[in-house]
């Protein structure tokens, strides 16, 4: 028996779209995007430089500084498609209905990559409106050698349509990870201390050489090169390696928990 594809995801999508805490986390990843990103650019100026030029900020980069914590929301709205569903049961019901497991994982993550795009784009493009209009009144104004945030600018759109693409790969890669744990609080755990603990424990290790190769493997590390727009030789890793890395992380934990999910029982 063949299972449409377009009726895979229609059951995913109304899955997603009937369970209201969803659409809030959704929302989340753009307003706590782009009110983190407010708070960072309002409270950096150019006082503290010996000139305003002399900052040599990255204010591309600083505007985008709020997908630190946007990107939380999308961990807890892509673990909650599947653990959710192995914490209540649904899982089985969900199989039943689609024998081929990897078709229910695949669906899930284009339904998943779908609405973190939509809602990482509307984030990313409110961060950087929002720099547009404080960073000048900070003293990083085009008198001053830092021209106005636009998407016509190359670097600027590369980092805008990059961090959009980060913040679908975190989602795949926290979607990967609760697959393969089969647990809401487990796999938020894993995937944050990914995020956010691994920086911490590479800054720990005294060996220089040691300490480069662990920043460019870090997901969250890696993955926010694509961020930058200027001072690269300051980056651990090229903006488009960095992101390559991320998605290294989050192929690994699709493959191996679409793996789990297709011979393992329920």
């Amino acid at each position: 028996m063949r299972y449409p594809v377009r009726r895979v995801l229609h059951a995913e999508w109304t899955k997603l779209r009937t369970l209201r805490a969803n659409a809030w986390l959704a929302l989340a990843t753009a307003g706590f995007t782009v009110a983190a990103s407010v708070a960072v650019t309002w409270t950096v100026d150019t006082s503290r430089c010996p000139s305003p030029a002399a900052c040599f900020e990255d204010t591309t980069k600083l505007s985008l500084g709020g997908v630190w914590l946007g990107q939380v929301s999308v961990v807890l709205l892509a673990v909650g498609m599947i653990g959710g569903e192995y914490g209540t049961g649904l899982i089985r019901a969900t199989l039943a209905a689609t024998p081929r497991r990897h078709a229910v994982l695949a669906a899930k993550a284009a339904v998943l990559a779908a609405t973190v795009a939509a809602a990482g784009a509307l984030g990313v493009l409110g961060a950087l409106l929002a720099g547009r209009f404080i960073l000048p009144r900070n003293g990083f104004s085009a008198a001053n050698g830092y021209p106005p945030l636009s998407l016509a600018d190359a670097a600027t759109l590369r980092a805008a349509a990059g961090t959009v693409l980060y913040l679908v790969l975190v989602g795949l890669l926290a979607l990967g990870l609760a697959t393969l744990v089969r647990g809401t609080a487990a796999a938020v755990t894993t995937v944050l201390s990914l995020l956010y603990v691994a920086p911490v424990l590479v800054g720990l290790v005294g060996d220089p050489l040691w300490h480069d190769r662990l920043e460019r493997l870090a997901p969250m590390t890696a993955g926010l090169a694509i961020q930058a727009t200027r001072n690269y030789e300051q980056l651990p890793i090229g903006p488009w390696a960095g992101l390559a890395v991320l998605a290294a992380w989050t192929a690994a934990a699709l493959v191996a928990g679409g793996v789990l999910l297709a011979t393992r029982d329920q």
